[in-house]
């Protein structure tokens, strides 16, 4: 679908949802319990951070958990009871704040197993869901032939060999009742319904509105048919589909070489991988250097004198700790003497502060004149600057004590400390524009660090096998490829030597005044895929923090980081990109947009059209079938689908706005099970960084065969009007049939069809196309138009064409 039938699809959409972001454009975290002020989540760098379970009642402390700026590993799931479990990681600290917030902290996960946990689905848009449940009722009420069940998706799939039975399905009661549903399947075709075996799928309840009951279940024979039945008796038969089946062997030929990682990779190597490759291959490959440098992996030294809040004093050098600021010394001491003034003297890089005293000699320095004096010395204020302890009035005395500055960074000096420029591998025979654009990207997060090794992966298979395999060369002679294998390599750095679980870049938001000090910094940073302009905390969008020692810190503004803006520019400079996956670990989830919400009311980014919405579906399973290819391993049906449904709300990230700001197909992966698995497994089935790097890879090339596929289909969609009586006596319900993932637009007034005219459009999520009731004899005009931007029969939609599709119901 072109740019400007996208924007035309969406653009009402848009305006009210951006309307009501004017209204919603500040969250605040409400405290359940008491009226005290509550702590801010911040991590002690001498905290060690841990995955710990929080259970919450519902969806909505879901949300909320999500707005205390809780960083979340992307596991939480729903209980029997109907309360959610989710998997936060924090310190000791953060998990007293999170109890102070009226959060039930329940274990701590220990066993690398138990962090895989099946994601609760949720519809983004609550009030489509009720006027679903009330059109479904209306219809059974109306017609005593229609069930008062329906079953949306029945899916069969096998998982490392098993397997599965996934069923979901409405009731018009689901509402009000808490009845399972009961589904008798049959052991093969021909076989009767209750020879397989039998399941009960339980109720799914989002923001207190009913959606669908849903279940899977192991099985031993694939099913071919099903029953649903609900409490009342009514019950409806349906034919299983396959999930991710694998037909027939790899498209690609017998010598297509595979399987080039060998260990975990730093930003520093992962750049120069690419760098060696482009240089090995330089006729289809070129290295682009994206144009915002980062900070740096660096940092001012920093030291903390006294113990206590009221006598603590924060040092921070002036320059950078490796541009002189490490091993500075400042030095408090008691001069011995009665009535000394307080006095600051500096001899090279030592300060000493000689504290004042009164007349019997004791020490009356405060941290706060400590402080002031400090910042008074022209000699000590040209190196360091001091203030009190994160916002205290510094009333307390100050000791006698020592503080040697350090930036606290451990990475070997082959990792520079200076501002980084952010790489990029372009592959390609053709780059100059003119050809199908495809954008992969990885560690937005910090800490994950098995994405970046899928785009290496890819890389090398592009590119190696680019000289004897054909299709290989199909792709690399048709597609424009990008490929950025880190994008915050700050971040990733301190992820690898410093602190395994930062999830940010390393550039310091927070005031003096604040959470600034040394015992703050595994705090700081921005959560790059939180600052982006589409959909933003600065909308009024959900799932993003303004607090700079959140890990969902959105940062001071839209686009305030370098990191950022570097995706922005390749999407802004290259307008042939149209398709784009970011990759993200864990939890082995494939998600596109909406990516983001608006609480409460669960106001929804726009939902893709219908024929974006199927486009989305159908190269999806494509993708996720050649990841299943390598070692059995499925993206199961739950764990697929828009983020908003399958995750929670993220505002202000790339996906987001790669798909409204730009038209860009974007997908996001959710590698694996863990962010830092081991390499190697010997549960073949297990958590291990070089099977997710393979199985992943395989879905990353096949994302651009399908781009490859796209820009080739030179196939007119077709498209027909089926109808049927409705309830209401003289209306007819109509639907459109059309033979590929396509847009319909329709007039009921008689006029020419054009892209202004009615879109046909998704009456739910995961639940297909509308319904259009009008009244008989009504003549409707309409024509299609593909993904690819083709229209039925090469209709022009200007108004002034004439072989567009007319019918009349009757």
């Amino acid at each position: 679908m072109s740019r400007s039938l996208r924007a035309r699809a969406f653009g009402g959409a848009m305006s009210l949802t951006c309307g009501a972001a004017l209204i919603a454009s500040t969250f605040t975290v409400p405290a359940a319990v008491g009226t005290e002020a509550l702590p801010e989540l911040m991590r002690e760098a001498d905290e060690e951070a841990s995955v710990v379970e929080v259970v919450v009642a519902d969806a909505t402390e879901l949300d909320r958990l999500v707005d205390t700026g809780a960083d979340l590993d992307h596991a939480v799931h729903d209980n029997p009871d109907g309360t959610y479990t989710a998997h936060v990681v924090a310190t000791p600290g953060e998990v007293a704040a999170l109890a102070a917030y009226g959060f039930n902290i329940g274990d701590v996960v220990h066993d690398e197993d138990d962090t895989e946990a099946a994601l609760a689905e949720r519809e983004a848009t609550i009030s489509a869901a009720r006027a679903e449940n009330a059109a479904f009722a209306a219809e059974v009420a109306a017609s005593a032939e229609v069930a008062d069940v329906k079953v949306i998706r029945a899916d069969y799939y096998t998982n490392f060999g098993q397997g599965y039975l996934s069923v979901e399905a409405k009731w018009t009661n689901g509402q009000n009742s808490t009845s399972t549903l009961l589904v008798e399947r049959d052991s093969g075709p021909g076989t009767e319904i209750g020879s397989g075996g039998t399941q009960n799928i339980t109720r799914f309840v989002d923001a207190s509105v009913y959606m669908y009951h849903r279940g899977a279940s192991t099985v031993s024979t694939r099913p071919d048919k099903i029953r649903v039945t609900s409490p009342s008796g009514d019950s409806v038969v349906v034919e299983v589909t396959d999930w991710l089946p694998i037909e027939g062997d790899s498209i690609f030929g017998p010598n297509y070489q595979t399987d080039f990682i060998n260990s975990y990779l730093t930003p520093t190597e992962l750049y120069q991988r690419i760098h060696d490759l482009q240089a090995e291959f330089p006729q289809i490959s070129e290295i682009v250097e994206l144009p915002y440098k980062t900070n740096g992996y660096r940092r001012l030294a920093q030291g903390l004198l006294g113990t206590a809040n009221a006598n603590r004093v924060g040092i921070d050098s002036k320059a950078w700790g490796h541009e002189g600021g490490n091993g500075i010394v400042v030095s408090t001491v008691n001069p011995g003497t009665a009535n000394s003034p307080l006095n600051v003297s500096v001899s090279g890089k030592n300060i000493t502060v000689s504290l004042a005293t009164n007349a019997s000699g004791a020490v009356t320095s405060t941290a706060a004149q400590v402080a002031a004096a400090i910042n008074a010395s022209p000699e000590a204020s040209d190196l360091v600057t001091a203030y009190t302890y994160r916002g205290n009035a510094g009333t307390g005395v100050v000791a006698a004590g020592t503080a040697t500055l350090t930036d606290g960074l451990q990475a070997p000096a082959s990792v520079s400390r200076e501002p980084q420029t952010v790489y990029a591998l372009r592959i390609g025979k053709v780059r100059d524009g003119s050809k199908m654009g495809v954008l992969a990207y990885a560690q937005e997060h910090a800490r994950e660090w098995v994405p970046p090794l899928v785009t290496i992966e890819a890389a090398e298979r592009l590119l190696r096998n680019y000289a004897h395999d054909g299709k290989t060369k199909q792709l690399v002679n048709n597609l424009d490829i990008w490929i950025v294998p880190s994008v915050n390599p700050d971040g990733g750095h301190y992820s690898f030597y410093d602190y395994a679980s930062q999830r940010r870049n390393m550039t310091r938001h927070c005031a003096l005044t604040g959470n600034a000090d040394f015992s703050a910094r595994n705090s700081w940073g921005v959560d790059i895929n939180r600052n982006y302009d589409t959909y933003s905390r600065f909308d009024g969008y959900n799932g993003a923090s303004s607090s700079c020692t959140s890990d969902t810190y959105a940062g001071p503004a839209e686009f305030s980081e370098p990191e950022s803006r570097n995706i922005d520019w390749i999407a802004a400079t290259n307008r042939n990109i149209k398709f784009s996956m970011n990759l993200h670990s864990s939890g082995n989830y494939f998600m596109w947009s909406p990516g983001a919400y608006i609480t409460p009311g669960r106001i929804s980014a726009p939902r893709p059209s219908l024929a974006d919405e199927a486009f989305f579906w159908g190269a999806s399973s494509r993708i996720l079938t050649e990841i299943k290819r390598y070692r059995g391993m499925s993206v199961t049906p739950a764990r697929t689908g828009p983020i908003s449904d399958v995750l929670y709300s993220a505002a202000g990230n790339s996906g987001d706005m790669l798909w409204y700001k730009y038209g860009i197909y974007g997908w996001n992966f959710e590698v694996g099970t863990q962010f830092q698995p081991p390499f190697e497994n010997a549960n073949p089935a297990g958590a291990s960084a070089h099977a997710e790097s393979q199985e992943y890879a395989n879905g990353l090339i096949e994302l651009m065969r399908v781009a490859y596929d796209l820009d080739k289909d030179h196939q007119k969609p077709s498209s027909s009007v089926v109808s049927k009586p409705s309830a209401t006596p003289g209306m007819i319900d109509v639907t459109f049939d059309v033979s590929e993932p396509a847009s319909v637009f329709y007039t009921l007034d008689g006029s020419a069809p054009t892209f202004d005219s009615t879109l046909y459009a998704a009456s739910g999520v995961r639940e297909g196309a509308e319904t259009i009731t009008v009244p008989k004899g009504t003549t409707i005009n309409f024509f299609s138009v593909d993904a690819a931007g083709n229209v039925e029969k090469n209709y022009r939609p200007d108004g002034k064409g004439k072989n567009y599709n007319k019918t009349t119901v009757k």
